[in-house]
């Protein structure tokens, strides 16, 4: 028997908390009083993972954010061995070399349209647990290749694979703890997918010069593998509703009563009809003027990002005639970077029955427009993103034009992590505005951008060498400034002067 949305079965829209990472919480459950219905066996059942002990929970959020920590880090993590692997594979087709980096991303950004689906029918943990193995097999695989094209596919089935956790890993450390405590879980959670693009390359930069390209892959494929371990030993299924249907079939089996079933059960809600909806609900939303416009932003800038990431190490080895060891030391520039924006939004809070992020700056911005007013709008969020906006195209400057004339090492440094910060500043104050915008169906939206996104975060690598090529670091870099500082002033300038107005002619966005 397939579940039943959940969060329905409660009185909750899963649009509004799907649209986080964490799907379902299995609070406040409605008391069931229809003699059939299998639920908790009250506030404290030992069976209900809120209620499992702190250090039980603690072990398995860790287990998660290791999983969570290695997909990301996989991503980057061949960026300065590019060269090495170019010449391993007898090949000076650069586009496709650079190719080999950006298809990860293309893996790992529609995965969870897939995954995503599944785990409502199978629970979270099957998802993650297989998803990790289809990772590793295919990243060890990798280390195999012959040629390219292989390479290329290898990368694009590990992407795949490495999506599962980003697709239930923040949903599972969210069964586990109460709104007022996972705060730190979460905190702890996603510091993997921020900090690994930065950890990645400079592990791999030092495994590239002290053994070789394919050890990049086996390294991450044996770390991953002793995590897969752990899991198995640890990782028990969080989901309510698939605990509770398993309950409801035990019983079954017990009493007899074939009538048995759960608040979740649903013969009408089927693996087939879950995946249409994951595939045709980005087309939908497509058609909101609100959602273009913040599509092209985060797509954009999700795709120039990237497209420094996997460059960076050409400036240091072509520039600065940094060995690829030493030169991938300057990522961390990048994760300062990614961990002060971050903070904006570090901490989690509730507003209005609906989980949001929102740091302690974001809200203290909030509040102040909002005022004495009972609620707020969604463009009070926009304030945010402004000053993240000018960081964008202010770092790109510092970080073209102080390499383009071999200032010291600190100085591109500096610029990358200003850029970090305006870009992971952005990203979430985009979200966030998403999610105020389009409470109801902030799951669909959030679908939207992260399709596009993906597909300018695979695209845009590409093109990377050809520009700075023809226009060297500084035009460069300063193209791709102008494109994000035009981006600034069009879309925040947009949203809040029209926001409300397009938001109370839509059909899908809350008018309020």
């Amino acid at each position: 028997m397939a579940l039943r949305d959940p969060e329905k079965a409660i009185g909750i829209d899963k649009e509004i908390t799907s649209a986080l990472p964490f799907n379902f919480t299995g609070e406040n459950l409605a008391d069931c009083k229809e003699t059939n219905i299998v639920t908790w066996d009250g506030p404290t059942d030992p069976q209900n993972p809120k209620n499992w002990t702190t250090r039980r929970k603690w072990r398995m959020t860790l287990i998660v954010s290791c999983f969570a920590l290695l997909s990301p880090l996989t991503g980057t993590m061949i960026a300065p061995s590019t060269k090495y692997i170019a010449s391993s594979l007898h090949t000076k087709d650069f586009f496709s070399i650079n190719l080999v980096s950006s298809i990860f991303l293309l893996g790992i950004g529609f995965g969870p349209l897939l995954l995503s689906p599944i785990s409502e029918i199978y629970g979270r943990v099957p998802v993650l647990l297989l998803g990790n193995i289809f990772f590793i097999l295919w990243n060890t695989v990798c280390g195999f290749s012959r040629n390219v094209g292989e390479l290329i596919a290898f990368r694009l089935l590990t992407g795949f694979g490495g999506s599962a956790p980003l697709a239930v890993g923040g949903g599972l450390v969210s069964d586990l703890w109460l709104p007022e405590q996972r705060g730190q879980a979460l905190a702890i959670y996603t510091a993997g997918p921020l900090l690994g693009p930065a950890i990645g390359p400079i592990i791999g930069g030092y495994i590239t010069e002290d053994a070789s390209w394919r050890w990049i892959f086996w390294v991450v494929s044996i770390a991953s593998a002793f995590i897969e371990i752990l899991a198995l030993c640890f990782l028990a299924e969080t989901y309510p509703p698939s605990i509770l249907s398993q309950k409801a079939k035990r019983l079954r089996k017990e009493t007899g009563n074939s009538n048995l079933r759960t608040e979740y059960d649903d013969p009408d809600r089927t693996l087939w009809k879950l995946l249409k909806t994951n595939m045709i609900r980005p087309f939908k939303m497509s058609t909101q003027i609100i959602i273009q416009f913040l599509s092209v932003y985060m797509a954009v800038l999700y795709g120039i990002m990237f497209l420094v990431l996997y460059t960076f190490p050409l400036l240091w080895q072509n520039y600065y005639h940094e060995s690829t060891g030493t030169g991938s030391l300057n990522y961390i520039a990048t994760g300062i970077g990614f961990t002060l924006g971050a903070q904006v939004y570090m901490n989690l809070r509730l507003t209005n029955d609906v989980q949001q992020v929102g740091g302690r700056l974001n809200n203290s911005i909030y509040k102040r427009l909002k005022g004495d007013k009972p609620t707020g709008v969604p463009e009070y969020r926009v304030a945010l993103m402004l000053p993240g906006s000018i960081l964008l195209p202010i770092g790109l400057f510092i970080y073209g034009w102080t390499g383009q004339y071999h200032t010291h090492w600190i100085a591109p440094n500096v610029g990358i992590a200003i850029f970090c910060a305006g870009a992971i500043m952005c990203i979430q104050g985009i979200q966030t505005y998403t999610i105020d915008a389009y409470s109801r169906y902030a799951a669909s939206a959030i679908s939207t951008l992260n399709a596009l996104r993906s597909l300018t975060g695979f695209t845009f690598p590409l093109f990377a060498p050809a520009m700075y090529e023809r226009l060297g670091h500084g035009w460069g870099n300063s193209l791709l400034a102008f494109i994000l500082l035009f981006l600034a002033i069009i879309v925040p300038g947009f949203l809040w002067k029209y926001g409300s107005l397009l938001r109370k002619k839509s059909a899908y966005a809350s008018g309020e």
